[in-house]
């Protein structure tokens, strides 16, 4: 079976053509086309602007994708494309143009949660994992934590109640004046760094169950880089003068506490009722974090669990992931229901606020 998927749900211009035979996914093709130079001079992703670029892009990535996987439109089975979460205008620009090519080649589409398809990049050129698993999304949208019994069946244990753990690494990047994207930027500093040179809070909440807050994270390293507030009858000391030294040590000390922070809401995500987990599936752009990836490979051997974290092209939003997550999902007759619409929130992962789902 040969499927489309199509991803637009922020900043990346994305289509790849996977192969499923037997369950097993093969990457045939993979194009993006990246805005990151278009939002750079932002300091974030403009969603106007990202819309724009969508637009003018959809078209040339399709074919492009096509054209490396080798075959012709008529060729394909199925097309998946991600329907939320993100920015619903650039969620519109695929989600249109995934229902046009099923209507014109009347094959079936399948809409896709890109936060669930972000594990099911584990997947991809592999053989299939031992279930149940637990899957961690870190990206710059969320930072969530599933119970997985099958690649298409995730139920939310965790989830985090302000900021995603992405968007901490961009706004800590900011307070440094490291620049856009933030990610990238802090683990190049941190690697010059001392992790203990600044002690920071944890990000995970010591409650019931699996929750973060990265909110305060952030604002302990604002303190720690221009100072803490004072007042006018009680003026606060002035901070250390950011050098390049003192940025490196500040990077190091951010990554260490949030890398921390998610270690032990795996701890927590452990103590869940039901059978061990016996795979860790790991996906988002932080992923991509070579700092978290050895820390995730460290405490999985430590478990007994096998770790399972995509290749580097596969960690940011990529449309292999979309294209693996639909070749797995049952798929209606004809073309399906055309009328599904995109969403700016995901119906399974959530923040601070909303039921916990199970995908159906």
């Amino acid at each position: 079976m040969l499927v489309l998927g199509i991803e637009t749900s922020c900043d990346e211009t994305a289509a790849s053509v996977v192969e499923c035979t037997a369950g097993a996914l093969n990457v045939r093709s993979n194009v993006v086309a990246s805005q990151e130079a278009l939002h750079a001079p932002y300091g974030g992703v403009v969603p106007e602007l990202a819309s724009r670029a969508h637009l003018a892009c959809i078209v040339p990535t399709l074919e492009r994708a096509l054209q490396d996987a080798g075959l012709r439109w008529s060729d394909l089975d199925r097309i998946g494309v991600a329907h939320c979460p993100g920015l619903i205008g650039s969620l519109l620009v695929g989600v249109s143009a995934a229902k046009g090519v099923a209507w014109s080649l009347g094959k079936p589409v399948i809409p896709v949660d890109h936060v669930v398809a972000h594990l099911a990049a584990c997947l991809l050129d592999r053989p299939m994992p031992a279930w149940p698993a637990l899957g961690l999304v870190a990206s710059g949208g969320h930072t969530s934590v599933f119970r997985m019994d099958g690649p298409t069946e995730p139920t939310l244990i965790g989830w985090t109640i302000d900021d995603a753990i992405g968007e901490a690494f961009d706004k800590a990047a900011a307070m440094l004046g490291l620049g856009y994207p933030g990610g990238p930027k802090i683990e190049r500093e941190a690697i010059g760094g001392d992790p203990q040179a600044v002690r920071l809070p944890s990000a995970f909440l010591r409650r019931d169950g699996v929750q973060f807050s990265f909110s305060g994270l952030k604002t302990a390293l604002l303190y720690a880089a221009r100072g803490v507030p004072g007042t006018a009858r009680r003026p606060a000391p002035a901070a250390p003068p950011l050098t390049p030294e003192r940025v490196r040590d500040l990077a190091a000390s951010f990554q260490h506490a949030a890398v921390a922070s998610i270690i032990e809401g795996l701890d927590a995500a452990l103590e869940q009722p039901g059978d061990r987990p016996r795979t860790l599936l790991v996906g988002g752009g932080v992923s991509a974090n070579q700092c978290l990836r050895a820390a995730l490979e460290g405490w999985a051997s430590a478990h007994g669990i096998e770790c399972r974290v995509p290749m580097i092209a596969h960690c940011i939003d990529n449309a292999a992931m979309i294209a693996g997550l639909a070749a797995l999902m049952p798929a209606p007759r004809g073309t399906g229901d055309l009328g599904f619409v995109a969403e700016p929130m995901s119906r399974i992962a959530r923040g601070a606020r909303g039921p916990q789902r199970k995908a159906s």
